[in-house]
């Protein structure tokens, strides 16, 4: 897996929200249970205290769990594995300019093929995908952080204030100082 650089907090969120976008990303093993998951697994949350996170299902089932039969993560189809790759790059490239061909040169598809298969996949572009994600982490410094927030328009990839301010209020319904107030950040 390439380098994915999400907090505990970040994909405690995750398998929260049951976010189908992860899956693949990453499991969530439960110690009490011995058995892991994918981030978008419908079945009870455990406690924070007695869950760990893994990146590939070799980790998780040398550590000594067995696959949730509800989820299936070990299931693995060759078109959601494109996809989970391309989520993959995005994930661990999200600060960087990218383009649809970057993308498809990585995962070895061609741009028109890449875009239909992600989206009959993920139901998204990868470009809106790629804003999700920026989004997300903006929202996890503005929680997290007192930086300010041109500080962190330009830490989680966006090429300008204005491009930030508009996909943060599609994603989120209010400006990032409204978040950070929303959230008790001061």
């Amino acid at each position: 897996m390439e380098d994915l650089k999400l907090s505990f907090e970040e994909m405690w969120e995750k398998i929260i929200a049951c976010d189908r976008s992860y899956d693949g990303l990453f499991f969530t093993a439960v110690k009490t249970t011995k058995i892991y998951c994918r981030p978008s697994c419908r079945s009870r949350k455990p406690k924070k205290t007695n869950v760990e996170f893994y990146y590939t299902i070799d980790d998780v089932e040398k550590a000594g769990y067995r696959a949730c039969k509800r989820c299936q993560p070990e299931v693995g189809h060759p078109q959601r594995e494109v996809a989970q790759k391309v989520m993959a790059f995005l994930v661990s490239h999200y600060k960087h300019k990218i383009i649809l061909q970057d993308i498809a040169d990585h995962v070895g598809v061609s741009p028109y093929y890449l875009e239909r298969l992600f989206k009959h996949e993920t139901a998204e572009t990868p470009r809106t995908y790629l804003e999700k994600i920026r989004v997300d982490k903006a929202a996890h410094l503005l929680q997290s952080t007192k930086r300010t927030n041109l500080d962190i328009c330009y830490e989680v990839g966006f090429q300008s204030p204005s491009n930030f301010y508009k996909a943060f209020r599609r994603r989120k319904q209010c400006s990032p100082s409204e978040y950070r107030a929303l959230k008790g950040v001061k």
